[in-house]
């Protein structure tokens, strides 16, 4: 639904779900001015016949101006509406605004030649000639008073004589600048006059600083040098300066003037913007015909469309399928049933855009076209699943599909893909049949695609609807894009699946569920039993138990060899069940897998028998309360270094 009264976006959903969206960006890209583009992005279809039949012989028409005489010299005239606000609010334009007006007028003139040689064709455009005017008189006046986004020196004769005076006075500044230099060389840091902040100046030496007459104006980042202006240049500079101030009143006095004349001719201007715009958008659809091979479609108001070799507007046209397709005349919906990736969507989606092309004064792909206007372009496409309104697939079809059905009427279009799906298939089956029934009796044209075999024995009894299907080539596994009216479809998921091999057996019980027993035996499939392979197996994690034997490898005391490091330690406690044992390593306990631990030295080869390891283990005062508590009671404690 995009018609103008209940449009809130200019891209609205259903745009997008038949791809118009993307057709608009391809139009709107064929467009010169913003204006034009503007109103290609919020185009909508016309309601008016009359209305219509214009637009499309406007397109007809620049598609044959174009394929005669080429594409028109347009131009992207927004800055020049700004730069006509300005002159007609009074202020004065710029050199630059100035040959921007003159830039427009130019193509004016260029548009108007080309509009008149459609005469000779007799193409209505061309008339729109009458309604352009060129402004000779300020255009000439324009090219010769600016030139290069500056006034030109010969704008007046009094500006010619200031600027012919300003060049005498510079070079008069300079002829003196270097008469000084060249009678004072010692002075002089170089043997040429600078300009410092404006000024001429003479590059001094800093020792003749004072031997220079004149005022410091700058000095070298040394300080050797220093940039005097001499003052015999003083009177020369006040008059230059009195000159300058001449010349921007001529200036801005020849602005002034050539902005009285364009803010004069603002409505002129106003005009021409207007046709060019309009123009503008009226080519880019005939641009847009010719880009796309379309043909002009007839109108109708009598619920009927036919479409001859139709094609998506989007696709390559070379692959694509032509489409063959009539409804309207004795039914009015169309169910189409055949395998999945055979074109059913982009067969519903190639209808419905052609027929909002065609009514959005639009050429259309195809061959041959005669299209019914309708008030209202309706669709269900896609899963449709809104993760922010907690909508499941079946949810959302069914939350747009009462939408549908609360505003379709007669006049509408209406298009619906894979009715019925995303819930339980007999109730899913139950649900579209109620649907397609509600949609017979508002008598609005409507597109269905399914799967489900009840509907389409539905559409067999039931008055105005009719069956189409997809092809299919059972040999090669490949949709053929075409569609037929008045044969029902099948999805042929038993073809597909028997000739990527899978057995008949499974096939045979799968074909008695789909259709009874009766009618699958008329299923012939050719694959025997899936031939199982041989699978990996998994390992079973079994718990390791230390070996009582460890225990005895290592004895306190016993100086180890600690693996990756090969750091040496003694041994402080012996291995426990879990195969760790202590070992004390410089002034520290760990506690280490005896896999990372080797023998290096046994103990009874270093300590005496009887040793009292305390000594290498505990510290001092952990000694001495040991040894207080084999006497006595006592309340300290010894605690554990927790490593």
């Amino acid at each position: 639904m995009f018609e103008k009264d209940i449009k809130d976006t200019k891209e609205t959903k259903e745009e997008k779900l038949i791809e118009f969206d993307k057709l608009k960006r391809i139009w709107a890209e064929l467009a010169i001015t913003e204006a034009a583009k503007n109103e290609i992005k919020d185009i909508t279809y016309y309601l008016d016949e009359l209305e219509l039949r214009a637009s499309l012989r406007d397109t007809t028409n620049s598609k044959a101006f174009i394929e005669a005489y080429g594409n028109p010299p347009l131009q992207n005239v927004s800055e020049i509406k700004e730069i006509m606000d300005v002159a007609v609010r009074g202020d004065c334009l710029s050199p630059y605004q100035l040959e921007r007006v003159e830039k427009v007028l130019v193509i004016v003139d260029r548009l108007r030649s080309y509009l008149t040689r459609g005469r000779s064709i007799q193409n209505p455009l061309a008339y729109y000639d009458e309604n352009l005017d060129e402004a000779g008189e300020l255009r000439d006046e324009i090219l010769a008073k600016i030139r290069g986004d500056m006034v030109d020196d010969h704008a007046t004769k009094r500006l010619f004589e200031i600027r012919s005076q300003i060049m005498t006075c510079e070079d008069k500044m300079k002829q003196k600048a270097e008469l000084i230099i060249r009678s004072h060389k010692e002075c002089m840091a170089d043997s040429y006059y600078t300009l410092r902040n404006g000024r001429i100046c003479l590059p001094v030496k800093k020792e003749y600083k004072f031997k220079i007459s004149g005022s410091v104006i700058d000095k070298s980042s040394t300080g050797n040098t220093f940039f005097i202006e001499p003052s015999g240049l003083a009177s020369l500079y006040e008059e230059l300066a009195l000159l300058r101030i001449e010349e921007e009143n001529e200036v801005y006095q020849i602005l002034y003037v050539l902005s009285a004349m364009v803010a004069e001719k603002s409505e002129a201007m106003e005009e021409n913007i207007r046709v060019i715009e309009k123009l503008d958008f009226i080519f880019s659809k005939g641009k847009l015909s010719i880009e796309l091979g379309c043909v002009e479609p007839e109108i109708n108001l009598d619920r009927v469309i036919e479409l001859e070799d139709a094609r998506h507007p989007l696709m390559d046209r070379n692959i694509n399928v032509p489409l063959q397709f009539e409804l309207g005349r004795e039914k009015r919906g169309i169910i189409i049933t055949g395998p999945n990736t055979g074109g059913k969507t982009v067969a519903i989606k190639t209808v419905m855009l052609n027929c909002v092309m065609a009514q959005c004064g639009l050429h259309v792909t195809c061959k041959k076209a005669n299209i019914c206007m309708n008030t209202r372009y309706l669709c269900d496409i896609g899963d449709g699943q809104d993760i922010s309104e907690n909508l499941s697939t079946f949810s959302a079809h069914i939350k747009n599909v009462l939408h549908i059905l609360r505003i379709v009427d007669r006049e509408s279009f209406v298009i619906m893909d894979e009715l019925g799906s995303g819930t339980d298939p007999a109730e899913g089956m139950g649900i579209a049949i109620a649907i397609l029934e509600e949609l017979r009796k508002s008598e609005a044209n409507f597109l269905v695609t399914t799967h489900y075999p009840e509907v389409k024995e539905y559409a067999t009894r039931s008055e105005g609807i009719i069956n189409a299907r997809m092809t299919f080539d059972k040999k090669t596994l490949r949709p053929t894009y075409q569609m037929i009216i008045g044969e029902a479809g099948e999805s042929c998921a038993f073809y597909i699946a028997d000739r990527l091999g899978m057995p008949a057996s499974m096939l045979k019980v799968a074909a008695e569920a789909a259709y009874g027993k009766n009618i699958s035996k008329d299923y012939s499939f050719n694959n025997d039993e899936i031939q199982r392979t041989e699978n990996r197996k998994l390992s079973k994690y079994k718990p390791s138990h230390v070996d009582t034997k460890l225990k005895v490898a290592f004895s306190i005391g016993d100086s180890v060899m600690i693996y990756p490091d090969k750091k040496i330690g003694i041994v402080c406690e012996n291995v426990n069940d879990k195969g760790v044992l202590r070992v004390q390593v410089a002034d520290r306990k760990i506690w280490i897998n005896h896999k990372r631990v080797k023998l290096y030295i046994k103990a009874e080869e270093l300590y005496p028998e009887d040793y009292d390891f305390s000594i290498i283990f505990d510290s001092a005062e952990d000694r001495k309360k040991r040894h207080d508590m084999s006497r006595k009671y006592t309340e300290d404690i010894i605690e554990s270094d927790g490593e």
